[in-house]
């Protein structure tokens, strides 16, 4: 296998990760405030992800910095075209973070309701930006001979690519909602079951749409490649198994559900990086717009030692804090009555 086709291939495996791993601490994000009817059940849903969320968006790092290395034409072409719309991202990011660090640091309802406010719509941004994102890749934007972007910001947000972030969106919530009520207790956890089976039906109606709608923009024909039949199948599961609450399962099958509709994006990508909409000619491949042989080889070493010991250390943690998480954990202890 050429090592250019090697690492386009670790770069979807990253995305694909990034929303296995960070979807469901997007979807928490979304829905805390409506699993939980106080502040021991806002929190308890909060420190679901509490040990996971930081180390789970590095997965987004280490995309884009491989996308840098190891096709820095596609880098600069995209991230110079999307440039708003990822500084838009990163805000979003950036609320999200400093939220969790922020909403306990004053005893005010006023003060938190504030900072749940901001938290729940970084969540939002960043699966629909994102999605965004990757949708244009696949639809094309406005791409000269220089590789240089043509357009306006209005250019961006083509039907397919609008309704690739809002389909990101609904399965983070879905995999967000079977998370919660995979980790919680009581009635976060009842409420989360509830919501799960609401969202399951419209989450698996936006991916089955999606599927066809992505095979048909790249131009693949009618029949769908063997990763969109397994998207498929993982949805309906997800669906099913939610429906029938099944915590653990529906869990698994939102997950094979998330990583196989982001592996879709890149499976009818190839060969192609960026499609141009100007000229099918000028579209970015994996060709076209790699890194020389050495850099790539070395890069592959690397890779190859500590994308293992990444897995495994990640592993662990989700190990070590495999626990359920209880409001009553946080609940404030009644002062004794006084005789």
């Amino acid at each position: 296998m050429p090592l250019a086709t090697f690492w386009f291939i670790l770069v979807a495996v990253l995305w694909a990760g990034f929303f296995v791993l960070e979807g469901f601490d997007l979807g928490v994000g979304m829905l805390h405030m409506l699993v939980a009817r106080d502040e021991p059940g806002r929190r308890a849903a909060i420190n679901t992800i509490g040990p996971l969320w930081d180390g789970n968006e590095v997965w987004l790092i280490v995309a884009a910095a491989a996308m840098f290395a190891a096709f820095p034409d596609w880098y600069a072409t995209m991230f110079s075209a999307l440039y708003l719309a990822l500084v838009l991202l990163l805000v979003g990011l950036i609320v999200r973070g400093v939220s969790f660090e922020f909403r306990g640091k004053v005893d005010n309802p006023r003060w938190r309701r504030t900072w749940d406010l901001l938290l729940t719509c970084g969540s939002v941004l960043v699966p629909f930006l994102t999605g965004i994102a990757l949708g244009d890749l696949l639809h094309g934007l406005p791409i000269g001979q220089d590789r240089e972007f043509s357009g306006s910001f209005g250019d961006l947000f083509p039907p397919y690519a609008v309704f690739t972030g809002i389909t990101l969106v609904l399965l983070c919530l879905l995999h967000g909602a079977t998370f919660i009520a995979l980790k919680t207790t009581g009635g976060v956890r009842s409420r989360a079951s509830l919501l799960a089976r609401r969202l399951a039906p419209f989450t698996a109606l936006a991916v089955l749409a999606f599927l066809p709608w992505t095979h048909t923009t790249a131009g693949k024909g009618v029949l769908p490649d063997i990763i969109q039949l397994l998207a498929a199948l993982a949805v309906l599961a997800a669906a099913w198994l939610v429906l029938g609450r099944h915590d653990g399962w529906a869990f698994v099958a939102t997950t094979c559900t998330m990583a196989t509709t982001i592996l879709s994006i890149f499976t009818n990508l190839y060969p192609r990086v960026m499609v141009s909409s100007t000229n099918p000619a000028y579209s970015l491949t994996v060709d076209n717009s790699a890194s020389g042989n050495y850099t790539l080889k070395v890069m592959s070493i690397v890779a190859i030692v500590l994308f293992p010991v990444v897995l495994a250390y990640q592993s662990w943690t989700y190990h070590v804090f495999r626990l359920r998480v209880s409001p009553d954990q946080f609940s404030v202890p009644s002062e004794p009555t006084p005789e």
